[in-house]
């Protein structure tokens, strides 16, 4: 981060601090667990759980370390593919998924019934690299899924001593446009396509046009090619994410009839962020403009669990300026239903195009509103760099360059409050601080916060409960069991 503080000694490690409780009816403990191992001893700037495995994935230094969620221990690592540090990665869905998230997809290995893992890593030397892993070709009995949910990857006396780890992983393809770092990438839900944010105040949107084809020595070739160039941000562009596509509600499905399956939300140093959609012609256009943050705004994400107002899902986003906000789409009910109605009295029409089946000459202009319906209780002092938000309980966890770990929850109260706003036509709630806790990793900034699943020996439900994970400065994953009251 941008942000710096005066690095401690590295004899001097951080200290435990103890965890505090809101007072409010319904409160939250966090309980630290053991951090995962080895730890880093250098900067880590994120760590992203596999959507459907017991892995994450920390970047830091030059390199990635994928950590088994079932043994907190080191599975494989990614280096050798950059010049400079790794800022950012993401997990690959499926090639072909269609409309299903990365959580829903099953990533098949190639030519056979294992799961086939793909990274994507976006670094300060200006490219994002495509890895896979091929480290289980040579394991009998099942392959990586098995090696995996057994309890993780090699240890040291079996891959003679680290050196094995970097030959599992495969370094495909460099993806090289942008002109300064790569702050933040992200898949589509089903895969086609790659967002990739960056110093430059561009997101670049690449598209993987594979096909299935196979190289010469079998193997099924990387290769993306670039559809959109956008560079309508006046700053850095922080972080890029894809709105998750499983909704199966009706007004959703229509509100995305309107333009193009997926929509893309960018963050930027400029303040705002930007929602992107695909027209009828191929074109990704903004259509809408998020202003209300006093500062840059770190990052972004939306919301994963399914609301049962049959809304479209809301994006969270966090700033300098301390704060988390809430934004929601505004429907046009009047609107839905001519729309819907013309799209009825057009069923069978030959002239009907995918962009709200209307003709070329007929198209409604792309353009979105969305409004501001919460701001979360202010307990950040300073930037507030990371925030996740549960899609198995709908919390909200967040920290920043103050050190500060909070878990937040959303209450329904039927009324209009201080935070909330009805003309979205949302249900009215309320955001209350459910727990804090100050100098989560000692004395330095943390980077990452995210919700995972848990695997290890201590959980009571495996792959069911939640547990939070963060990264800091001083080089630690730290994860944390969270039990609310």
């Amino acid at each position: 981060m941008t942000t710096t503080t005066a690095s401690p000694s590295i004899d001097d490690p951080p200290a435990r601090a103890p965890t505090t409780t809101t007072t409010a009816q319904t409160t939250a403990t966090l309980t630290r667990l053991p951090s995962f191992q080895p730890e880093l001893y250098t900067r880590a700037w994120s760590s992203i759980p596999h959507p459907t495995l017991p892995l994450i994935a920390t970047a830091h230094a030059k390199s990635v370390t994928v950590y088994s969620l079932a043994t907190l221990s080191k599975h494989s690592a990614l280096t050798g593919g950059h010049a400079r540090s790794v800022r950012t990665v993401a997990w690959q869905p499926s090639r072909g998924g269609g409309g299903g998230s990365g959580g829903e997809q099953q990533q098949k290995s190639r030519g056979s019934g294992n799961q086939r893992l793909g990274l994507v890593t976006g670094s300060f030397d200006a490219t994002a690299g495509l890895w896979s892993f091929d480290g289980d070709r040579d394991r009998p009995g099942g392959g990586l899924e098995r090696e995996v949910r057994m309890g993780g990857g090699d240890t040291e006396e079996e891959d003679g001593g680290g050196e094995e780890d970097d030959k599992e992983w495969e370094f495909n393809l460099v993806l090289e446009g942008h002109e300064n770092e790569v702050k933040s990438l992200a898949f589509s839900p089903g895969g086609q396509y790659l967002a990739t944010s960056s110093r430059d105040k561009s997101v670049w949107i690449w598209e993987d046009v594979s096909a299935g084809g196979n190289g010469d020595d079998g193997e099924e070739e990387d290769e993306w090619e670039t559809v959109a160039v956008l560079s309508e941000h006046d700053g850095d562009v922080k972080a890029v994410a894809w709105c998750p596509s499983h909704l199966s509600n009706a007004r959703a499905a229509s509100s995305r009839r309107h333009y193009s399956h997926d929509v893309l939300a960018s963050a930027s140093y400029d303040d705002t962020v930007r929602i992107w959609r695909e027209d009828a012609d191929g074109e990704w256009v903004c259509v809408a403009v998020l202003e209300g943050h006093g500062g840059t705004v770190w990052g972004l994400q939306w919301e994963t669990k399914e609301r049962s107002d049959d809304r479209f899902p809301r994006l969270m986003t966090f700033s300098a300026d301390g704060s988390i906000r809430v934004w929601t789409l505004k429907v046009d009910e009047e609107a839905e239903r001519l729309e819907a109605e013309e799209a009825a009295a057009r069923e069978g029409n030959p002239f009907r195009t995918g962009f709200g089946g209307m003709p070329n000459t007929m198209r409604r202009s792309p353009r979105e509103e969305w409004e501001c319906t919460a701001v979360l209780p202010k307990v950040h002092t300073r930037d507030v760099y990371s925030a996740s938000w549960s899609a198995d309980t709908g919390l909200v966890a967040s920290t920043g360059s103050d050190g500060i770990v909070a878990v937040y929850a959303e209450q329904e109260d039927g009324t209009e409050g201080d935070n909330s706003d009805n003309s979205s036509g949302a249900k009215s709630s309320t955001w209350k601080v459910l727990s804090t806790i100050p100098r989560a990793h000692g004395p330095y900034e943390i980077n990452h916060i995210t919700w995972c699943k848990r695997f290890d020996s201590g959980a009571e439900r495996k792959g069911k409960e939640e547990m939070l994970v963060t990264t800091g400065d001083d080089g630690i994953v730290q994860p944390w069991q969270v039990q609310v009251q």
